[in-house]
C-alpha cells in the first residue's frame, strides 16, 4: 500500500469533526504557500515600481489628490 493510500484509509477512518479539522489544516496549508507566492510577487512589483519613481519614467500624485479622485469616480458609479 502506498504511504498517501495508507494516510487516506486513516484519515477516512476518523470521526467527521476529526476529518474536517484535519481538512482544514491541509487547506491552511495550501494557502499559506499561495501566500507566499503573492508576498513575492508584491514585494517583486514593489521594487519594480520603486525603481520606476526614482528613474522619474513614472509620475506620482499627492494621496489627497488620489482619494479625491477615486471619490469623484465612485460618486459617477452610483
Amino acid at each position: 500500500m502506498t504511504e498517501f493510500k495508507e494516510v487516506s484509509t486513516m484519515a477516512m477512518s476518523l470521526p467527521t469533526e476529526s476529518r474536517a479539522e484535519l481538512a482544514e489544516i491541509l487547506i491552511q496549508s495550501l494557502d499559506e504557500k499561495k501566500n507566499e507566492e503573492v508576498k513575492f510577487a508584491w514585494l517583486a512589483e514593489i521594487r519594480r515600481r520603486d525603481q520606476e519613481i526614482r528613474a522619474g519614467a513614472s509620475v506620482t500624485k499627492p494621496a489627497d489628490q488620489v482619494f479625491r479622485e477615486a471619490r469623484e469616480r465612485l460618486r459617477c458609479m452610483k
